[in-house]
């Protein structure tokens, strides 16, 4: 996280500058978490490396739904595909890091985003600091237009259960 933090202060794009780097700043986030206000909360969100550690799938399980986001480089970029249960899977690429180290994933294209009446992830933050980690999501709706500049995700605190 070092590495990336000191990217950003000299004023370097991470995406283009090194996916590794952006990349190797996620690898922390193996383990079991759970919402920080809601230690009995029956949701947990897991990461784990897979595919020789190039690639860390992140699975959501609640009692009546589950999904996963599966982030990994694809060359310059680093790229995060959401398998929402709403039936689409939107791509969104790393379009900065923020100040604080957060790093921020942008909208990019995906499948089933263009049916009416439905919603896709179009923002997704990612803070880990120690055992919390900050996510922060905004959803589109299909087929509208989205400015990612002047959305504020709606953030969701966790806390690490075990590695």
């Amino acid at each position: 996280m070092l590495r990336y933090a000191l990217l950003f202060a000299l004023g370097t794009t991470p995406a283009i500058a090194d996916s590794q780097i952006a990349f190797d700043a996620l690898k922390p986030l193996v383990g079991t978490w759970r919402p920080a206000d809601k230690p009995d909360s029956a949701l947990t969100v897991t990461f784990e490396l897979i595919a020789n550690d190039s690639v860390l799938v992140e699975h959501w399980h609640s009692p009546t739904q589950q999904s996963m986001t599966v982030y990994h480089r694809d060359g310059d970029a680093l790229l995060a595909t959401h398998y929402c249960p709403q039936g689409n899977q939107p791509r969104l690429a790393l379009s900065r890091t923020e100040a604080d180290g957060s790093l921020r994933f942008e909208f990019r294209d995906g499948t089933n985003v263009n049916v009416p009446g439905g919603h896709h992830e179009a923002l997704l933050t990612l803070h880990h600091a120690g055992d919390e980690l900050t996510r922060g999501e905004v959803y589109a709706g299909n087929a509208e237009p989205f400015d990612a500049s002047a959305a504020q995700p709606e953030l969701t605190r966790f806390v690490r259960v075990r590695d």
